[in-house]
This record gives structure tokens, C-alpha cells and sequence, in this order.
């Protein structure tokens, strides 16, 4: 499917989209009893070009996140002149890592203690200062990436006493199967045993478009939303 509409029907359907999102992150808020702005919306615009980054910009929208380097790395050039934080969401190898830190401002899913030397020399290099969120396994599948909720302290040590990076929280992704309710619980729960080692650790980055609302009730800072604000992935006309 191609969409050939122009740039005014892409805004239209992208504003529509944010409104939509707005709209849950604020119900969601107002049912946990929380304010609005305790809760960051991340646009996810993994596959989806640099024109939709300059609409949801222009919309407001100020925190991008991208999860494979290759595009996410040509993305954010062709983007520099916008005011934006860009979160690198994805699993994130060590050769990777020069570029990611690049342009990145905060990574998401750092889950051994080798991604936070590497990471950690890089910055260092390159004179910046990257976020770092340790990457919390919720299940038992190894390919989705994380650390078990014991080894969460130790991990969060090594990146609070590393240079050129800060440790601003914790990160998960709901197992597949399970009520993400009951899975962000536990994310909180380990997120308040990191806060009181490292009170200034406060992001928690968890929800998507289908669970956003269970994450935001269970105290999700940042919420990470591609399909819902951007709506099914098609192939763009540049």
C-alpha cells in the first residue's frame, strides 16, 4: 500500500493519530490518579520516514525512539535541526554502540554490564552524556532481551559509577501471554528498589499502543507508541 495523498493528508492522519493517543494517556492518567505530565509519550517511528518525524515535530511531539541503528542513524541526520530527544529502543550490540551514541540522548534496553563499558568509553569519546535504562526481564525468554529482577541492583551500579553515562531508570516489554497489568507491577516494583539506591533513577519505560493504559496505572514515566500514533506500517512515497 502506498501513500500518495501528500504531506497535508500525512498530517492530517498523523495529527488525528496523536490526538487519539493524547486521549488514552490522559484517561489512563486521570484513572491512576496521576497528572499528564508525569507521563512522557516516546512516537516510535521505526519504518516510517523522516517526513513523519518532521510532522509529529511540527505537532510537538519532542522524544523519537528508534530501534534499529542503520535507519534510526540516517533518520536523525536528516532530523538534526529539530529540537528532539532520541531514544535508541532496541536490543543494541557493542559494535553498534559508536554510532548509537552519536545521536542517541537515552538507550533503553542496556542488560550486561559489557554494553555499559562500551557505551560508557564511547560517550566518554565523544564528549556526551547518555541516558541508560536497565533493561528488565519480565519472562523467561532470552531473545527478548534483559536482566532478571535480582541481578537489576548490580547492573544499575555499574551504570550509576560509569563516566559519560547516567542511570535514569528502568525498562521492560510486557511477556506475551500474560496480563501486562500484573508484568508492570512487577516492573514498578523493581523500579522502587532502584530508586532507593539511586533516588534521581525515576524513568520507567514500559506500555505500547495495546498496553499503554495497565502501564501507565502502574507508574510508567515513558510510554513507547508506534502503531497507534502513525497507524499500520505502509510503504511511503519520499
Amino acid at each position: 500500500m502506498v501513500c500518495t495523498g501528500g504531506r497535508g493528508v500525512r498530517t492530517e492522519e498523523i495529527a488525528s493519530g496523536l490526538a487519539g493517543v493524547e486521549e488514552r494517556i490522559g484517561e489512563a492518567c486521570r484513572a491512576a490518579g496521576r497528572d499528564r505530565g508525569e507521563v512522557t509519550l516516546i512516537a516510535v517511528t521505526k519504518t516510517y520516514p523522516a517526513s513523519d518525524v518532521r510532522i509529529l515535530s511540527e505537532l510537538g511531539v519532542r522524544d523519537v525512539g528508534e530501534n534499529r541503528d542503520q535507519e534510526a542513524a540516517a533518520k536523525a541526520r536528516q532530523c538534526a535541526d529539530l529540537p528532539l530527544t532520541w531514544h535508541f529502543v532496541g536490543q543494541l550490540q557493542t559494535n553498534k554502540v559508536r554510532s548509537v551514541v552519536g545521536y542517541a540522548d537515552v538507550i533503553h534496553a542496556v542488560d550486561r554490564g559489557r554494553l555499559v563499558e562500551v557505551i560508557s568509553r564511547e560517550a566518554v569519546k565523544q564528549g556526551r552524556e547518555i541516558g541508560c535504562l536497565v533493561q528488565v526481564a519480565l519472562d523467561d525468554d532470552p531473545a527478548r532481551g534483559g536482566v532478571g529482577p535480582a541481578d537489576v541492583p548490580a547492573l544499575a551500579a555499574e551504570i550509576d559509577a560509569a563516566p559519560g553515562i547516567w542511570l535514569g531508570g528502568v525498562m521492560a516489554v510486557a511477556p506475551l501471554g500474560e496480563d501486562p497489568a500484573k508484568a508492570f507491577a512487577r516492573l514498578r516494583d523493581v523500579a522502587l528498589g532502584v530508586q532507593e539506591r539511586h533516588p534521581r533513577a525515576t524513568m520507567i519505560s514500559a506500555g505500547m499502543s495495546e498496553d499503554l493504559a495497565d502501564a501507565v496505572a502502574h507508574g510508567a514515566t515513558h510510554v513507547r507508541v508506534g502503531t497507534a500514533l502513525l497507524g499500520r506500517r505502509k510503504l511511503f512515497v519520499r
